[in-house]
């Protein structure tokens, strides 16, 4: 017999895989932005290893809840909600490379990376940031964004 907590337990995980799941095609808009190029459905089919219509399906429920603009034929826009998470996603996945291979000096694993990335809470983010020294590149040399404590460092410095 199930317990209120255990069914709050359970919906708790679903909503995790689903917000993971969005978490993905937001950090994957924001990175082939990040390189310059107009986010398309199938660059971002072709990054995510996934088929075109499954990318228009999430696209349409990522509109439906503001974190792109989109409609059919046009490039994806992300908002400033979506942007925010987009942005947080790449900051995690290149703290934690950086932390694999400077700090830990183990073979960065990205599928490991990929399961840690999406449980990173922001004061997790800024004090691993603060203790690996506010690096500004990954290991494959792409910048990091900054955070708050980076922004706290420049004053200090400034």
């Amino acid at each position: 017999m199930s317990t209120p907590e255990t069914v709050n337990e359970e919906a708790l995980y679903l909503g995790t895989a689903e917000s993971e799941h969005i978490e993905m095609y937001l950090k994957a808009i924001w990175f082939i932005r990040e390189k310059g190029k107009e986010v398309k459905i199938s660059s971002i089919a072709k990054l995510l290893n996934v088929k075109q219509p499954s990318v228009v399906q999430m696209l349409h429920k990522l509109n439906d809840i503001f974190l792109v603009s989109y409609e059919k034929g046009n490039l994806v826009q992300m908002t400033q909600r979506g942007e925010k998470i987009g942005k947080q996603m790449i900051r995690n996945t290149r703290l934690l490379e950086v932390m694999m291979n400077d700090a830990l000096k183990i073979e960065i694993d990205e599928e490991m990376v990929c399961g840690i990335e999406h449980h990173m809470k922001t004061q997790f983010t800024d004090a691993l940031c603060t203790l690996l020294n506010h690096p500004r590149s990954c290991p494959h040399g792409l910048p990091i964004p900054s955070g708050k404590c980076c922004k706290n460092i420049k004053e200090k410095k400034g």
